[in-house]
């Protein structure tokens, strides 16, 4: 129940898309973020489609990071 109340809190929009990130669901599942990543190549039929997955760039990624930051903030105050 408790990894349920998180999961809103790992959801980032990029690309007007809501997506969680792959280390986020590695540890939904408790898996490390590469073995997760090596089953979801193991199953890429599964997986296809940019509405499902997507490869972050960079810079998408620094401002996720960022939005989870101020984020922290708002909840400490």
């Amino acid at each position: 129940m408790e990894q349920l109340q998180i999961i809103p809190n790992k959801i980032h929009e990029i690309r007007g898309q809501k997506v969680m990130l792959d280390f986020d669901l590695a540890g939904l599942y408790g898996v490390e973020t590469a073995q997760l990543k090596r089953a979801v190549r193991r199953n890429i039929e599964r997986f296809e489609g940019e509405d499902f997955m997507f490869e972050v760039t960079k810079e998408e990624l620094l401002r996720c990071q960022i939005g989870i930051l101020k984020k922290g903030r708002v909840h400490a105050k």
